[in-house]
Order: structure tokens, then sequence, then C-alpha cells
């Protein structure tokens, strides 16, 4: 377009400019009449329309008008909207219907007139306030079609009185009436107003678009200048503006505004304001525009509160009323939030593909949002800044794991608020000490589907006290507690806290629920982790103290409110002691890490699958923090977690906060900063620990590791002191360790006596190692192979029995034993040494067969020690038994498996004998396994 003078004109006036009319006339009351005959011709022409229009109700409209337009010099338009922080610094002013700055005529540049009395009212300063040609036309084209939209130009004065005199549902209407009442008016305001009164009025109340309003704002919008400073050609497109300031926008439309301006360029040349030349000059003139500025600070927060504004006393209210708003902001605060973020975001390796940042700082006594940075740009679009990413839903990833671990310690219902002392509705199904196994598991889905949670490092650390599970950030541990205390139960519990996205039923949720799989946005998640910090107290977001008007009239006070008791107090700061435990999280996260801080302090990192999302939440007492990192487009980063794209900007918060005295005066909630140090409350119980090491096979000794915190209600009874003991097989060394008498069993002895059927042999734990007594078995009554041994608890899932088992031979651990030395297993003479297990299971001893029959046991052993087994029948032959081999003889070990097959068709009915001999150099491993069987008659 900048190289072609002569554009071809594509945008044209609704209403063009009409032949220039004679001049000179001075006929005062000619001029009346013509504008009575006008008005008459336009009711005749409207009568079906405007049947209804009563000299009494015109009357009403005229003088609803008259006040307008007495007004009209002075009037107020509108008053700004003030948004400050909490300590008065201003953050945002909104502007009524937009930005407006007003100035005197003598202000703006002729050439600013003279394009504006070009293409806008050519005759603007000899007509009486109407374009009587052109309303002649108007009134011709209705009356011949009196149903259509009513049509008429409008002139200077026209337009002006319906910005003055009209309020917006009148400016807007289309009707013979308001037309008829805009006439009358004009032609009033022309009589009583001078010509550059009207002028001066109108430049400074039309609409050029983008919230500026008269022609100085316009002028700072499009251009960054006052009026005074516009050029021919920046003077000649504003001026096209206000016939469709959005159609021609020239920041995204610039074509449209060109062809507009080349129009008005060539009216003025038609006018003799300006010469061809001139014309083509200004055309071609290039066109700085400036930046599309929005002038706030905590531009986010800003606009979350305007919204809430407008919530409670609607948009006109906000954008009129003249409102002071004192936000609970900190600018203080809210300018190192910014100042961290960018620079954070500025300091990670470009590679890693992360762009942006969000963070939310709130005090959790009260719930006041001290700082909110929903993007480290505001007005960068290539990062999509104005999104605010704190209100925006997000994958929290592991950052909601505290959450479903706080769950699983609650005693009760969710939200019940049990004090430290008072009988709990039920005990907690866990404690920090009890073991969670994280080996591989399989979870079937409602959608048949099987789901395989995994860990970030791709390992299994086997056996892990729940504290290390949490610390960690471990998955499966975590997928596992979920299974046991239901999605439904964590969903509850997380609205409870503040999660107001969770907004389905546990059939839309899965276990992933506890790795993230449920969005929430950071303000939701920081409010829940506010929870943890205030001792299981949820509190509300707060930003807004207070709302009066200019007057000093208050429309709105903050008032506290009381805090609500979601978790108990008890199990709030066992979180936040796992949380804050350096020492534990070092397996997973090494030592140092960005968590560590010279403070005490509880942090959970997050990361979401494909790395799209990054969070760090954590908190004191005093002060919650709650840090995304990402892109906010939700394209992936590359291999970056929580810990290294998140966890930094936490920590170098929370200790820049710390270290100045008046950010930490400011955490002040009433009248008093609360502790840096978590206050442990009433009601928990600290317990030794055995290392979970304690049971290697063959230890009978528990190896002291440390205490642990206990609700007291979870308790078992303070163990009786050891010269105390019972002479029993049983002793509880801790919630999750074992000592207990047993006797070794060679594999495998257990499957040797309970039959299972052979498809079903993949999906069972490998042999046990150990055999179990009563619990209340007098030691004395043991066999003398009976030994004491140190276990850990088996899993409580079945679909972790089989891993947990093969993970714990594997490393030489001992699980619990579930079987019980029963009478068939001492009778087998098992003990230590023993190199073979031998047992038929189907049939049973005694039982009754027909028909070709399979022989179900097992006949295990090394085959390097044993040569082989084999089925024997016993035929009796009076007082004697004739045995036959049936079958070969078997150098494979079976378990739980076929070992022969009995062609019981082709016998006589009668009593036979079954039995499994084991052979090894040449003799007997042993007695034989006989049982007695009765053929039946077909």
């Amino acid at each position: 377009m900048q190289n072609n003078p002569h554009p071809p004109v594509q945008y044209v006036p609704a209403t063009p400019p009409p032949a220039r009319p004679k001049r000179g006339c001075g006929c005062i009351g000619g001029a009346i009449l013509g504008v009575i005959a006008l008005v008459l011709v336009v009711v005749v022409g409207g009568a079906a329309a405007a049947g209804g229009l009563v000299y009494a109700n015109w009357s009403r409209e005229i003088e609803s008008g008259l006040a307008g337009l007495e007004t009209a010099r002075d009037r107020e338009t509108f008053e700004t909207t003030q948004i400050t922080d909490r300590h008065g610094e201003v953050l945002w002013e909104i502007f009524g219907e937009g930005k407006r700055t007003r100035v005197a005529l003598d202000q703006i540049p002729p050439h600013f007139v003279q394009a504006t009395i070009a293409v806008e009212d050519d005759t603007f300063y000899e007509n009486i306030g109407l374009d009587a040609p052109s309303l002649a036309a108007a009134v011709i084209a209705n009356v011949r079609n009196p149903d259509a939209r009513p049509v008429g130009g409008s002139t200077i004065t026209q337009q002006l009185v319906r910005h003055v005199a009209f309020d917006y549902e009148e400016r807007t209407s289309v009707s013979y009436e308001r037309k008829i009442k805009e006439i009358v008016l004009a032609w009033m305001m022309n009589r009583d107003f001078s010509k550059d009164e009207i002028l001066g009025m109108y430049l400074n109340e039309i609409y050029y678009g983008n919230l500026a309003y008269g022609v100085e704002a316009a002028a700072r919008t499009y251009f960054g200048k006052s009026v005074s400073e516009l050029t021919l050609g920046e003077a000649s497109l504003l001026a096209g503006l206000p016939q469709s300031p959005v159609d021609l926008d020239p920041f995204t439309n610039l074509e449209g505004a060109k062809d507009r301006q080349w129009l008005i360029l060539n009216l003025m040349v038609s006018e003799g304001f300006i010469d061809q030349a001139a014309a083509e000059a200004a055309y071609l003139e290039p066109l700085n525009f400036a930046a599309q500025e929005v002038s706030l600070e905590a531009p986010h927060f800003a606009v979350y509160v305007r919204q809430q504004l407008e919530e409670l006393y609607g948009a006109e209210m906000v954008a009129n009323g003249g409102l002071r708003v004192t936000t609970t902001l900190d600018m203080d605060f809210q300018r190192l939030a910014e100042d961290l973020a960018r620079q954070h975001v500025a300091l990670v390796d470009p590679a890693k593909h992360l762009t942006n940042a969000a963070l939310v700082a709130m005090k959790p006594g009260d719930g006041e949002i001290l700082a909110m940075v929903g993007s480290v740009d505001y007005k960068d679009e290539t990062i999509d800044g104005h999104v605010n990413v704190t209100l925006s839903p997000q994958q929290p990833g592991s950052s909601i794991k505290p959450l479903t671990y706080a769950a699983a310690l609650s005693p009760g219902d969710v939200g019940t608020s049990a004090d430290a002392g008072a009988a709990e509705a039920t005990d907690p199904r866990w404690t920090a000490a009890d073991i969670l196994w994280d080996v591989p598991v399989e979870y079937e889905q409602l959608t048949g589907e099987a789901y395989v949670p995994a860990n970030y490092d791709g390992a299994f650390h086997g056996p892990v006290r729940l504290r290390d599970a949490l610390a960690n950030s471990y998955n499966i541990p975590a997928v596992l507690l979920l299974q046991d205390i239901g999605v439904a139960r964590l969903l509850e519990f997380g609205r409870a806290l503040g999660l107001d996205s969770w907004t389905g039923d546990s059939s839309q949720y899965g276990l992933s629920l506890t790795l993230g799989g449920g969005e929430v946005t950071p303000l939701e998640l920081t409010t829940a982790y506010a929870a943890l910090a205030n001792g299981g107290n949820r509190v509300t977001p707060v930003s807004i103290l207070r709302v009066e008007r200019t007057n000093g009239e208050v429309l709105y006070e903050y008032t506290p409110t009381e805090p609500q008791r979601v978790i108990d107090e008890r199990v709030a700061y066992l979180i936040s002691n796992i949380l804050d435990d350096d020492d534990a999280r070092v397996p997973a996260m090494g030592r140092p890490n960005p968590l560590e801080l010279p403070f005490p302090a509880a942090a959970k990192t997050g990361t979401t699958n494909d790395f799209r999302d990054n969070w760090t939440m954590g908190y004191t007492p005093g002060l919650v923090v709650g840090v995304w990192t990402g892109n906010t487009d939700n394209s992936p980063m590359v291999n970056i977690s929580g810990l290294e794209g998140a966890a930094p900007l936490w920590g170098s918060y929370m200790q820049a906060v710390y270290s100045n005295g008046g950010l930490v005066a400011g955490l002040e909630v009433n009248g008093l900063v609360p502790p840096v140090e978590f206050i442990r409350p009433a009601g928990l119980a600290e317990r030794p620990l055995c290392a979970l090491t304690s049971a290697t096979v063959g230890s009978i000794d528990c190896v002291p590791q440390g205490q642990e915190l206990f609700l007291e209600s979870a308790l078992s009874p303070t163990p009786t002191p050891a010269a105390e003991q019972p002479a029993v097989a049983w002793e509880k060394l801790d919630p999750a360790v074992w000592r207990v008498v047993a006797i070794p069993l060679p594999p495998p002895a257990p499957e040797a006596v309970a039959l299972i059927p052979p498809e079903q042999l993949a999906d069972q734990p490998p042999p046990q190692l150990f055999c179990h007594f009563a619990e209340g078995t007098a030691l004395a009554l043991l066999p003398p192979t009976a030994a004491p041994q140190v276990f850990l608890e088996p899993p409580r899932n079945p679909e972790s029995l089989k891993p947990a088992h093969e993970w714990a031979q594997e490393h030489n651990i001992a699980i619990l034993p579930t079987s019980a030395c029963t009478d068939e297993l001492l009778a087998l003479g098992l003990g230590a040494g023993q190199t073979a297990v031998w047992r038929i299971t189907s049939p049973a001893d005694g039982d009754t067969i027909s028909g070709n029959v399979p022989i179900i046991g097992t006949a295990s052993f090394d085959p390097a020690v044993v040569e082989f087994y084999k089925i024997e029948l016993g035929v009796p032959n009076g007082p004697d038994v004739q045995w036959l081999t049936l079958g070969d003889t078997h150098n494979t070990p079976v378990v739980n498996g076929q070992l022969e097959w009995l062609q019981a068709e082709g016998l006589s009915p009668g009593v036979y004998y079954l039995r499994l001999i084991v052979i090894e150099d040449s003799n007997y491993v042993g007695e034989p396994h006989q049982i007695q069987i009765t053929v039946e008659a077909p």
C-alpha cells in the first residue's frame, strides 16, 4: 500500500458527503421553518411506527435532552476506578468507557480539525446543526419505504447530541422518535453553543477505538504523542476511525484504515484545505505506531481483582463508579516475585524450552494474597503473557501427593475437626512408619486396560517407609496408597481444601489422580497447601480489603472469617514435618538441593508427563508460595523436572523474603508475625524404629534407626520391657517390623501342601522361606527347628504380593510368612539343609476316582543332586502290595503341576495306593509320600 499513492477506495462512508450547498443565506427564520418542515415530513413518513407519540411524551423527551445539553460544557462523563496495593500504591486506574484527556480546541492542529470536518460534516461552520440536503434525501427515502430501517445523515452537532444527551440504550436504538429528538436537539445546540464549542466538545467526546475517547487519547494510544504533535498523515488516519473504530483499527486492519485515510485526504483537497501533492505526501508518510501499552502494575492480579469487582458491583459500576479499591497485594512482595521469575526463566538453559513462570504468595493464616505473577511478561504475546497461569488449570504432577498422604494419615471422615485428645471416629489406616512396597505392579482399570505406574527414576526401591516414600516422591507407593483409601476419598479431601477444579466423581478419575491426573490451578493448590501450613485450617483466598467511593462511602470491608478445620492438626504437622525433612529426601534429590533452606520450610516438587509442567509448592507457618513453570501453550519442555525447573525460583523467593526484615513484618496476621518453626501440637508421640535391613534373612535383632511420630490413637500399647517379655512366638518391633519364631522352608514346601491350579501358578509369589506358628504359641511348645527371625510386613494390596516377595528374595529380605507350620508341613520333616520337597495334592488321600486322572503335586529338588522322581501305583495282593511305576521317571522338578497320569479306567474297582518317590544316589530321599484311593466302576 505504501508505494501506491492512488489505491482503490474500498471503504466508503455509509452516507457519502453531499454536494456542497450554496452558502450565505443568513435566513434564520427560514432555517427554523425548514427544520420544522423536515420534522413534519419525517413524522409523516414514520407515522406507522411512531403513532403512539403524544405531546406529553414528546415534551418529556425534549426536556430530558435539554437537560443533557445544559450540562454539556461541564459534564463529567465518567470517573476512574483506582485499584491499589495494601499500602496505597496504584496498580491500575480503570478508565470508565475508556481513556480520555480533554484538550482545548486551540491545542488541536488545524489539519486534524480540517480532516474531521472534511469527512464528517463539510458544512459544519455554515449549517444550523443539520445538513438539510442530506436530511431531505433521507426523509424522502423513509417516506418511500416506511418499513425499512430509518436512515439519515448526521452532522457533527447531531453526533455530539447523541453522546451528551442520550444514554447508551437510546443512543444505539433505531427509531423515528429518537431521530426526531436528535434533529430538534441538534438545532437547539447549534442555537445555544458556538461552533468552536461544539467542535471542541465533539473532538473530546468521540470514540477512536482501543479505549481511546477524544483526540488526545487517540494520539497517545496510536502514536504515543500528544495531538498537538500529529502530522498530517497521522491526523488524517485518526480522523477516519470514528466511523467504525473496530473495523478500521490500524492495529488489526491497516489496509482498511489506509483506504479510509486516502478518502479523507482527497476530501480535504476537494474542500481546498490542502493540495494534491500534500495529500499524496501525507498518504506515503511512514506511520510509527506506538506499542499497545497496558499501564498497570501487577497486571494479572489487577485484572483478577477487576473481575471480582464486576461480579460484586457490575461492569458499569467498576467502569464509571470511581471506586477506590484497596487490595491485599504488597508491591514489595510482588516486585520481588516478578524480578525473580524473570531472572529464573532467563537463566534456564534455552535448550530446555522453558519460557514462562507463575507464582502465588499467600499468608496461610488469613488467605491474603501478597503476590500474584501470572506470567513473566504480561505484554509478551509470544508466551501468551496476558494469560494468568495462576488461574489456569494445569496438571500438578507429584505436587498433589501430600494430599493423598494426608488423607491416608487422617482419622475419621474428611473435614472432621477431632481434637488431639478426643476419641476418633476411626483410627487412621496408615502411619508414617508403615511400609509401602515400591515394586512393579499392574492395576486393571474400568476400561479393561492395564495401568502400570512407574517412578520418575525408572527404578524400584522395594520396601520404603511412608515418610520416605513421600519425601522422595516415589510414584508407585503413592498409587498404592490411593488404591487403599479410594479415589472418592481423595476427591472429597481435595475439594474440602479448595480444589474446585475437581468437579467430576470418582468414575471420571483413576489412580493417576495422585500423580497429577486431575487439573488444578496454582491458586487452588496454594490454598490447599495453606491449610497444611495453618494447622489444618482452610482459609479462602482474599484479594480485596476495602472498596469505597470517592466521597468516602464504604461499600465493602474485609472481615476475617473463622478458619474451617479440614485436616487434623496433628496430620497437618506430620505432613509438614515430612516435607521439611531434608535427610529423608536425599536418596531422590541429593544434597544440596534447592529445597534445602537455612530455616524450616516444607516443600514438594511436581513434574508432569512429557515435562509440560514443573511445580514447587512450599511453606512456612507464615508464608505459602506456589510456583509453576513451563509454557503457556502447553508445549513440552525438554528433560527438566520440578526440582530444576521450579524449585530454584521457590527457594530464592523464600530466602529473599526471610532475609528482609521489612518483608517478614508484612507476614503479620492478627497483629503477630507467625514463627518460622512448625509448632508440634499435642497428641503426637515418638517411637523408635528398626532399620528395614533388620529383616535380612538370618537376622534376629532390630537395628535401631531413629524415631517416628505417631498419632497417639494409632499407637499400639507400649511394648513390655525385654526382661518381662512373654515367651511367645510373635513380637512387634515397630508398625512394620516383627520378630517371629519360625521354621525355615526349603522351596517350595508351602505350595506342596496347597493345591494351586497350574494355570494360576504364574501369578503366585515365589515359595516362602518360612512358616510360622500362632501368635500366642508358647516357645516351649515349638519344635527344636524353630528359631527367631526379623520380618517385614507384606503388602496390603494383592497386586503387590508377588513382586514384593520376588524383590525380597532377590535382596535376601524376609517377609512375614503367611504359611502356618501345619501338621502337614511338619510331617514333611522340614528343616534347614533339606534338598527336596515332594507331595501328591490331587487326588487327595481317600478320594474315589474313575476314568483317566491327572496326578497333581510337587516334586521340587535340585537336579544336580536329585536323580529323578517317579509315581508308583500300589495294587493290593493279599497282605502285600505290588508297586508298579506309572509312566516314566522324571528328572525335571514340578511345583504344583502334573506329576503323571493315572489310567484308572483300565483298573478293576477297588482300593489302590499312589506314592511319590524321590531318588538320590539310587536311594530314597526320605520316605515316599503315599495316599490311598478308590477306583469306582465306570
